[in-house]
C-alpha cells in the first residue's frame, strides 16, 4: 500500500486546484443572457466551465425587460443576478467579474488572458460578448436610450399604447420599420437626411398611416429621468413625441472573433459572426451566441442561442473524448 504524507497530499490537492482553474472544459467570454445560459447547461453536464464577464450587458440601459417568458417586466439586472446565483450552485461552474483582454489558440487549447493578468485555458471557447449600439449623433438621444428611445417594438412598444411615436431613419430598412411601428402608435418618420424616399416609397408610407418629416432633428428633449416629450427640428419647430424607435447600427463589443479568424456575415446594420445551427463558428472549437451571432435581438433569442452553444460544445467534447479513447 502506498502511503502519502500529509504534505504530499496537500501538494496534490493544490496542484489539482491549479489545474482546474487553468484548464477548463469551456471558457465563456460574456456573462449576460447567452453566456450564463450556455454555462448552466455545461454545468449540468458536470463540466468545468468558467465565465468571464466585464459587467456591461447591452441591455443595461433598459429599466425593464419585456416579453421574457414568465418574467415579463422584470429588470434585466435582476434576471442576471438570479441567473448568476443559480449557476454558481453548481460546483463545476465559476464566474469571474473581469474583462478578457487577449484570446489565443495554442494547439488544442484556447488561452484567455484578463485585464487583471489572469490566464486561463480551455478546450472549447464560447463567445457571448454582444454588440454595442451606434446611435445617430443627436443631442439628448444617448441619455434616453432604453428609457424612451428603443430599438425593439416587441420589447417596448406595448407600453406606448397608441401615443405619438417617432422613427428616426438610419438606413433604407427604416422605411419598413416605420410601417411596422404603426402597430403600436401614431408614427412620424424623421428622414433626418439619412435616406432618400422616392414617390412610391412616400405613397406607401402615407397609405400605411406614417407621417413624413424631412427637416432634420437637432435635439430630443424631455424630463431629466430619461423621458421624452418633443423633438426640436432644424427650423426651430417642435414636434410632440412620447417615444422613438431606431433601427440602430451596431458593432462588436469585443474583437475576439476577428482576432481568432472567425468568418462574419454582413447585414444592413453591421457585421455578425457567422455560425452554423449549433452556433459553431468557422473556427473549430469556437462558438458564438447571442446578439453577436444573430440579426434579431432579444433576451429570449439570446438565451436560446446560449443553450444551443452550451449543448453543442458539450457534445463536441464527448465526441472528441470517445474518439481519443478508441
Amino acid at each position: 500500500m502506498i502511503r502519502f504524507s500529509l504534505i504530499a497530499w496537500k501538494s496534490l490537492r493544490a496542484a489539482t486546484r491549479i489545474h482546474l482553474e487553468l484548464e477548463e472544459d469551456v471558457i465563456i467570454i460574456g456573462g449576460s443572457f447567452a453566456g450564463i445560459a450556455a454555462a448552466l447547461y455545461l454545468a449540468r453536464a458536470r463540466r468545468q466551465v468558467l465565465v468571464l464577464d466585464g459587467g456591461e450587458p447591452r441591455n443595461r440601459f433598459s429599466a425593464h425587460s419585456h416579453g421574457v417568458f414568465a418574467l415579463d417586466g422584470k429588470p434585466g439586472s435582476e434576471l442576471l443576478s438570479i441567473a448568476k446565483a443559480q449557476l454558481l450552485r453548481y460546483p463545476t461552474a465559476k464566474f469571474l467579474s473581469t474583462k478578457a483582454s487577449v484570446v489565443n489558440k495554442n494547439g488544442n487549447l484556447f488561452e484567455v488572458r484578463t485585464e487583471g493578468n489572469g490566464s486561463f485555458k480551455a478546450r472549447r471557447l464560447i463567445l457571448a460578448t454582444g454588440l454595442v449600439d451606434v446611435l445617430p449623433d443627436i443631442p439628448g438621444l444617448q441619455e434616453r436610450w432604453g428609457k424612451s428611445i428603443f430599438h425593439c417594438p416587441y420589447c417596448d412598444g406595448y407600453e406606448i399604447r397608441g401615443d405619438s411615436i417617432g422613427v428616426i431613419a438610419t438606413l433604407p430598412l427604416s422605411e419598413h420599420f416605420a410601417k411596422l411601428i404603426t402597430e403600436w402608435g401614431r408614427v412620424t418618420l424623421f428622414v433626418n437626411e439619412a435616406i432618400k424616399l422616392d414617390h412610391d416609397s412616400r405613397d406607401s408610407l402615407i397609405r400605411s398611416g406614417v407621417k413624413i418629416q424631412e427637416k432634420p432633428i437637432v435635439e430630443v428633449a424631455g424630463p431629466p429621468d430619461g423621458g421624452l416629450d418633443h423633438v426640436l427640428l432644424s427650423d426651430g419647430s417642435k414636434i410632440s413625441i412620447q417615444a422613438i424607435f431606431i433601427a440602430s447600427f451596431f458593432r462588436m463589443a469585443a474583437s475576439f472573433a476577428k482576432d481568432l479568424g472567425c468568418a462574419f456575415s454582413e447585414t444592413p446594420r453591421g457585421e455578425i459572426v457567422k455560425t452554423d445551427g449549433s452556433m459553431l463558428t468557422s473556427v473549430p472549437g469556437v462558438y458564438a451566441a447571442g446578439d453577436m451571432a444573430r440579426l434579431t435581438h432579444s433576451i429570449p433569442f439570446a438565451t436560446s442561442d446560449g443553450v444551443t452553444a452550451g449543448v453543442s460544445a458539450h457534445q463536441s467534447l464527448v465526441a472528441e473524448e470517445q474518439e481519443n479513447n478508441r
